[in-house]
């Protein structure tokens, strides 16, 4: 039986999304974040070393990382999808594989390290400061997202959104495994960027993603997705 250790708001919520599809049993197991912190509890070093989510068990497999989970659970259980499923993981040496891998890769290689300090320099000004710090914290945070987060972040937006202009899902028409590592990323980019709202292409993608009964019972499993700043 896989178990899936599952932080609330976290990347893990791709893990159940993509098992639901799949139709394979689960146990899911909750952490909640340090409330002062936000970080992981120290429970989940007791799993993996790193003590971060996603990590999976399945018997004495013992998974991390949401890229090399994904791959696991489409290799061993992915074999006898069919319909839609069909296509998770593309053949080799077809345009198909090597949009897959692209975003496999792209997701945490280059747009999340983006997402994550924009949620990084959104959050800091709220935290508690002596008064005449907030200030000056919040104006070096705006600067610092104005100058160097938000041009990365809108170059991202505009190369997705350009991308599913000629593509239904990453890969091409058919739902892939790299669809459930991007799905973090499209949520996360959606809720924090400023442009979102000039992203049609990506919206729809949102809006079709979030329409999947597969996803919504992962939700309604796991919780929301986006920590909010």
């Amino acid at each position: 039986m896989i178990t899936v250790h599952h932080l609330e708001t976290s990347r893990s919520q791709r893990v159940l999304w993509l098992l639901e599809e799949l139709g394979v049993p689960y146990e899911l197991k909750i952490y909640q974040r340090d409330k002062a912190t936000k970080l992981a509890p120290p429970e989940l070093k007791k799993i993996h070393p790193l003590g971060k989510s996603p990590v999976i068990t399945d018997g004495k497999e013992v998974i991390a990382e949401s890229g090399a989970i994904i791959e696991y659970l489409v290799e061993t259980y992915g074999a006898q999808a069919g319909g839609d499923l069909a296509h998770l993981q593309p053949a080799p040496r077809t345009p198909e594989y090597r949009q897959c891998r692209f975003w496999m890769h792209y997701a945490e290689g280059s747009l999340m390290n983006w997402l994550v300090m924009k949620l990084v320099f959104m959050t800091i000004p709220t935290q508690p400061m002596p008064f005449f710090v907030k200030p000056i914290a919040k104006a070096l945070c705006g600067k610092v997202q104005e100058k160097v987060i938000d041009p990365n972040v809108n170059t991202a937006l505009d190369f997705m959104e350009a991308h599913l202009g000629t593509h239904r899902w990453f890969a091409g028409e058919h739902l892939t495994m790299a669809d459930f590592q991007m799905s973090f990323a499209v949520e996360a980019a959606l809720s924090r960027a400023s442009k979102a709202g000039a992203c049609p292409n990506l919206q729809a993608y949102q809006q079709r993603m979030q329409a999947r009964p597969a996803y919504q019972r992962g939700i309604a499993k796991g919780g929301p997705v986006v920590m909010s700043a």
